[in-house]
């Protein structure tokens, strides 16, 4: 079981346990934390589903994230937010970032902002991961994935 598969599964338990629903809001990951989570168990009972909002476009008019830079703190943030608000889910994440191999709105490669909405409150994160684009992709996944976890069970404690 890779790692991704393994943080997924964990939330899943942790989800199905004490009632949260979760979803995603994805933009260099194009739905692999929302495939991992698909695929986690009981996965119909506690996964709302996820928005792959790849292009800046979709970032403004689904989500809400206000025109300009996507690759930073407020769009992850309102990423988290538009998902939660679109699929009423107690706990999403959103992924934003440059995955390479050339840099993106002045942002090195494995650039990555995160924003996890949790009891109604959002923590941001920058990362920075190393790699080509497909090792920043796995990396990020897994990183989301840890972040879902750890709010879970901050909510679940």
């Amino acid at each position: 079981m890779s790692e991704a598969e393994e943080l997924a599964a964990r939330v899943a338990d942790l989800a199905g346990e004490h009632g949260l629903s979760v979803a995603t809001a994805e933009s260099l990951t194009s739905g692999q934390v929302a495939a991992r989570l698909g695929a986690a168990p009981s996965a119909s009972t506690w996964f709302r589903g996820g928005v792959v909002a790849y292009a800046p476009e979709v970032k403004f008019a689904v989500l809400g994230v206000p025109e300009g830079p996507v690759i930073t703190e407020e769009c992850a943030r309102t990423m988290a937010e538009g998902v939660a608000r679109l699929t009423g889910a107690d706990l999403a994440v959103g992924v934003t970032g440059a995955g390479g191999p050339d840099e993106e709105e002045g942002q090195a490669p494995g650039t990555v902002w995160f924003g996890v909405l949790a009891d109604g409150r959002v923590h941001t994160e920058k990362m920075r991961f190393d790699g080509d684009p497909s090792q920043v992709v796995e990396a990020t996944t897994a990183h989301a994935l840890r972040l879902l976890l750890e709010s879970a069970r901050r909510i679940a404690a």
